[in-house]
C-alpha cells in the first residue's frame, strides 16, 4: 500500500480530487466521460505537469473492452454505464445519450498503479466493481468509501459482507447533503491542513477525519435501518413516487437523500 495515494474513481469535475492534491497526496482519477474528463485535465493541468496527479479516460468495467457510457445531459454526475441508473434518472425527468468508451477491470488497475492509502468510489451503479476488484489484490487500502446501495436492504446487505471478506472491521455512515458543512478538523489527521470549503455533491473529508465515530458492522448497520425509512419517505420509493411528493419536497427544498459508506481496516 502505498501510503502517499488516493484513487478518486468518478472524478467528474475535480470536487474531490483537488482537495486530495492540495492535502499533499499523489492522485489517481479515473474519468470515463471524456468531455468531462477533457474539461478536468485543463483545471487540474499544473498537478498533471508536476506529476502528481494521473488523470485517465476509462470507465471501470467487468471486462477490459469498450463499454457502453449513457451520458446523462442535464446532471452530468448522472452519467452510468448501469442501465437500471439510466431508468431512475428518466424518472427525475433527465435524458441520457449513449457512447462507447474504453473499459478497464479495476484489479487491474490496482496491479498498475498499486494500492491506495484511501479509495474514493463514485461511479452510480458499479461501485461494487471496484469492491469486487480488490478481492483479486493481496493488498488493500486502509480507508475506503462507496456510495451505499439505495436499491434494496438485501444490495446493503452484500456490500457488508463484501467489505467485511476484504477485512473491513470500522465503518461510517456519512450523509452526503451535509458534506458542505464539514469542515478540516486543525491539526490535520490526514495529509497536510487545509482551508477547504466543500461543494455540494462532493464526498467529503476521508479516513480518521471522515466525521463521527468507527462503528462495528452491526452498529452501522443499525443507522442504516433508519436510513432505508428514510428513504421510504423522501426517495423514488417514497412519495416521490407522486407528482404532489415531488411538488412537496421542491417546496420544502428538500433534496432525496444519499450516504456514503466509509470503511477502515
Amino acid at each position: 500500500m502505498d501510503k502517499n495515494l488516493v484513487i478518486d474513481v468518478g472524478v467528474h469535475t475535480g470536487e474531490d480530487t483537488e482537495f486530495y492534491l492540495k492535502k499533499g497526496f499523489r492522485v489517481i482519477g479515473i474519468e470515463a466521460n471524456p468531455n468531462i474528463y477533457s474539461d478536468t485535465k485543463q483545471k487540474l493541468n499544473s498537478y498533471i505537469e508536476t506529476g502528481q496527479l494521473l488523470l485517465l479516460n476509462i470507465a471501470v468495467s467487468p471486462l477490459n473492452q469498450p463499454i457502453t457510457l449513457y451520458v446523462n445531459l442535464d446532471r452530468s454526475f448522472w452519467s452510468t454505464t448501469s442501465p437500471d441508473f439510466v431508468q431512475r434518472n428518466e424518472f427525475f425527468g433527465t435524458r441520457s445519450t449513449a457512447i462507447t468508451v474504453e473499459g478497464r477491470r479495476f484489479e487491474d488497475i490496482l496491479q498498475e498503479f498499486g494500492t491506495p492509502y484511501y479509495l474514493k468510489v463514485d461511479i452510480e451503479g458499479a461501485d461494487i466493481l471496484c469492491l469486487q476488484g480488490l478481492q483479486k489484490v493481496e493488498s488493500k487500502p486502509q480507508f475506503l468509501s462507496i456510495e451505499s446501495t439505495k436499491a434494496s436492504w438485501h444490495d446493503l446487505l452484500k456490500e457488508f459482507a463484501l467489505l467485511k471478506e476484504l477485512g473491513y472491521k470500522k465503518f461510517k455512515a456519512i450523509r452526503q447533503p451535509d458534506v458542505p458543512r464539514q469542515i478540516c478538523p486543525f491539526p490535520a489527521k490526514e495529509g497536510q491542513y487545509i482551508s477547504h470549503q466543500f461543494e455540494y455533491g462532493a464526498s467529503g473529508l476521508f479516513g480518521e477525519e471522515a466525521p463521527g465515530v468507527w462503528l462495528s458492522e452491526t452498529e452501522v448497520l443499525k443507522v442504516y435501518k433508519r436510513v432505508f425509512l428514510e428513504y421510504r419517505l423522501l426517495g423514488t420509493n417514497g412519495i416521490l413516487k407522486f407528482p404532489l411528493g415531488k411538488k412537496l419536497l421542491e417546496s420544502l427544498q428538500l433534496k432525496e437523500p444519499w450516504y456514503d459508506t466509509h470503511a477502515s481496516l
